[in-house]
C-alpha cells in the first residue's frame, strides 16, 4: 500500500469508529409479569408501560458479568481487514461499565480505532443514561402494528430522535407486549459523523435472561463513501447476572 492510500485508509477507519458507535446504545430492558397485551393499547400506553418497566430494571437490576466476541471487517479499496476481540464485560449499578480484554488478533488498527473505542463510547453512554434512554424525552413513537410470535405479542413502532445526538437513532423498535422490553431494533444512527459515512444499518436482539432483557446480538454495516463495508458483530455471550434486590 503506497503512503497516500495508507493515510486515507486510516482516515477512514476513523470514521467507521465513530459511525459504529450507535451499534451499543442499545439499553437494557426491564421485567414485566403481565399477560399477552390486548392490541387495543395506543402508543401512548404501550412507551408509558416500556419506560414504567424499564424504570424497575433500573431499579433491580444491580450487577452482570458476560464475555462479549467483537469481530470487524473491512472490505473496499484498497485493502480487506479484519480484527476480532473477547472482553469480559461488567454491569455495575446504577451507572457503571467496565471491560477487561481477554485476547485480541487481527488489525491492529480496527483494534484500537473501531473495537476499543465502541468500548469507551459504551463506558461513556452508560455514565449519563437519561440522553440516551429510550424515552419520550428522546424520542417520538408511532404505532406501526403489531404481530404475535410464539405465542407472544409484539408492537412495532417507529422511533424518531428529538434532536441529531451520538448514540440516538431513528427506526423500528419490536416491543414485547408481556414485558414491554424492546426485543429488537433495525435502525440508523441519527447523526452521521462525517461526509465520509455514506449509511449505517444496525440490527439488535436482546434475549431474557431470567427476569431481564439483555442484549444478545448486534450487526451494524457502515457503507463508506469510497466504496467500503465495514461490518460490525458483537455476541453477548452468557450473563451471569446477581439477584436483583426485592
Amino acid at each position: 500500500m503506497n503512503r497516500h492510500h495508507k493515510h486515507r485508509a486510516v482516515r477512514v477507519f476513523l470514521l467507521i469508529g465513530i459511525a459504529l458507535c450507535g451499534a451499543t446504545a442499545g439499553q437494557t430492558n426491564a421485567l414485566g409479569q403481565e399477560a399477552i397485551a390486548s392490541t387495543t393499547l395506543d402508543v401512548g400506553q404501550i412507551v408509558q408501560r416500556m419506560e414504567d418497566r424499564n424504570k424497575e430494571r433500573s431499579e433491580r437490576l444491580r450487577h452482570y458479568i458476560s464475555v462479549r466476541h467483537y469481530h470487524v471487517e473491512y472490505h473496499g479499496f484498497p485493502v480487506t481487514i479484519a480484527a476480532s476481540m473477547d472482553v469480559e464485560a461488567t454491569y455495575d449499578a446504577p451507572s457503571s461499565k467496565s471491560f477487561r480484554v481477554l485476547s485480541q488478533m487481527g488489525s491492529g488498527l480496527l483494534i484500537d480505532r473501531v473495537l476499543k473505542k465502541l468500548l469507551k463510547s459504551e463506558q461513556e453512554a452508560a455514565r449519563d443514561q437519561s440522553r440516551t434512554a429510550l424515552t419520550t424525552e428522546n424520542y417520538t413513537f408511532g404505532l406501526v402494528g403489531s404481530e404475535v410470535s410464539d405465542g407472544r405479542r409484539h408492537y412495532i413502532l417507529q422511533v424518531e430522535p428529538k434532536g441529531d445526538r451520538k448514540l440516538l437513532y431513528r427506526g423500528r423498535i419490536w416491543v414485547d407486549g408481556n414485558d414491554y422490553a424492546v426485543e429488537r431494533i433495525e435502525a440508523a444512527p441519527a447523526q452521521n459523523p462525517s461526509l465520509w459515512i455514506r449509511k449505517t444499518e444496525i440490527h439488535h436482539v436482546y434475549s431474557k435472561i431470567g427476569d431481564f432483557w439483555l442484549p444478545q446480538q448486534n450487526k451494524s454495516e457502515t457503507k463508506v463513501s469510497i466504496g467500503g463495508t465495514a461490518v460490525l458483530t458483537i455476541e453477548y455471550g452468557a450473563y451471569r447476572v446477581e439477584p436483583p434486590n426485592m
